[in-house]
């Protein structure tokens, strides 16, 4: 099998309505990806996720420099390619960020279509078992700019829906009033459903340190985020002082980057993200870092749980996976939860493959 053509793309699907964290505020969700075709008619869709901001930096990078690499490579020596790639041209102008998501969209295309022609769903040829179920986790209720009433209103609903976790953003500029918030969640949904909060950053050290302990007594299952994500050392800190477990992973780029992390003592829930670092084939080798020391992934979903759920259905120590529905009807085969836990998907693939309407409807490049 070789790669005859490689096509990227950029899609813009909007927020209905648009959300608010501690520091950003979207109105679309961006998918730069690409398509990748091959002379035996399979086609992998990769993509990686953002707030539809620098999607064009991510697309010139697979057009100008990956794109001519992968012209002629056989997809299956994926893991060649991933280290020509990472180590070639963009190497020198950066190792992280825009250039690592390019990477992860190229990657996630070539697994996709290794998957395909093996006419297995992705999970089922990393060798996961149809017997082990994903536990869902739901996000989307939690926004900053929803009011206390809405707030309360939309956690109980997925309560109610069978959901046993949920998560809800911190980080107003008045730390008490994130308090009286994550107070009033944990009464409405009573000492049983598992409550995680996310400060997306926007804490230093003084103030995690503070309001992470006056936050314990809500029996919180992690702290997302507290701090900046290069800040190894104030992360240990936190681990040390507080009861409740830090999360975090979703603006960690590398593999050494976890390492260190993991190293230092600094995470304990690996929240590492396929579409930030380099795609399937590195997020393999940070949940095999994570297993060597007896953490747990819990995968952050730029990609909105498309691909993660076949990673988590396939990794012995990924343990849950977060539920945000933002984009999943412009799938082929949409990420399905039910009574509380994922569906697998069925269809050969990622399940990366966008309905040909929505492609063409959501498509601005």
């Amino acid at each position: 099998m070789k790669i005859i053509k490689v096509e990227s793309f950029i899609l813009h699907v909007p927020l209905n309505p648009p959300i608010t964290d501690a520091i950003n505020s979207p109105t679309h969700w961006g998918l730069p990806g690409v398509r990748i075709y091959t002379d035996e008619g399979i086609t992998g869709y990769g993509y990686t996720g953002t707030c539809a901001h620098g999607d064009k930096m991510i697309t010139d990078t697979i057009d100008d420099y990956y794109a001519p690499v992968l012209l002629g490579k056989d997809p299956f020596m994926v893991k060649e390619i991933w280290d020509e790639l990472r180590f070639g041209k963009m190497h020198w102008v950066g190792r992280a960020g825009i250039t690592h998501m390019a990477l992860a969209a190229v990657d996630i295309a070539l697994w996709d279509i290794m998957s395909k022609a093996s006419n297995k769903p992705l999970w089922q040829y990393l060798g996961g078992h149809k017997s082990k179920q994903i536990k869902a986790y739901n996000t989307n209720g939690g926004w900053l700019n929803w009011s206390q009433e809405r707030l309360l209103k939309d956690i109980s609903s997925y309560v109610e829906d069978g959901f046993t976790g949920v998560k809800m953003k911190v980080g107003k500029p008045n730390t008490r009033e994130d308090y009286d918030r994550v107070k009033a969640v944990r009464e409405v949904i009573g000492k049983d459903i598992i409550l995680m909060i996310d400060v997306n950053q926007q804490w230093n050290i003084n103030t995690a340190m503070t309001w992470g302990k006056k936050l314990e007594e809500f029996d919180l299952f992690w702290l997302e985020e507290p701090l900046n994500p290069d800040d190894i050392m104030g992360h240990k800190k936190l681990a040390d002082a507080l009861n409740v477990p830090i999360a975090l992973g979703e603006h960690v780029y590398s593999k050494y980057a976890f390492r260190d992390y993991i190293h230092a003592g600094a995470v304990e829930y690996v929240q590492v993200d396929c579409t930030r670092v380099g795609g399937i084939t590195e997020w393999l080798q940070v949940s095999g870092l994570a297993a060597s020391y007896d953490l747990p992934i819990v995968p952050h979903v730029g990609d909105m749980g498309q691909i993660h759920q076949h990673l988590v259905a396939s990794t012995q120590n990924a343990i849950m996976l977060e539920y945000i529905p933002w984009i999943r009807d412009i799938f082929v085969e949409p990420a399905t939860v039910k009574d509380g836990f994922y569906v697998l998907p069925q269809m050969p693939g990622a399940s990366t493959e966008v309905i040909p309407q929505y492609f063409d409807k959501y498509r601005i490049k």
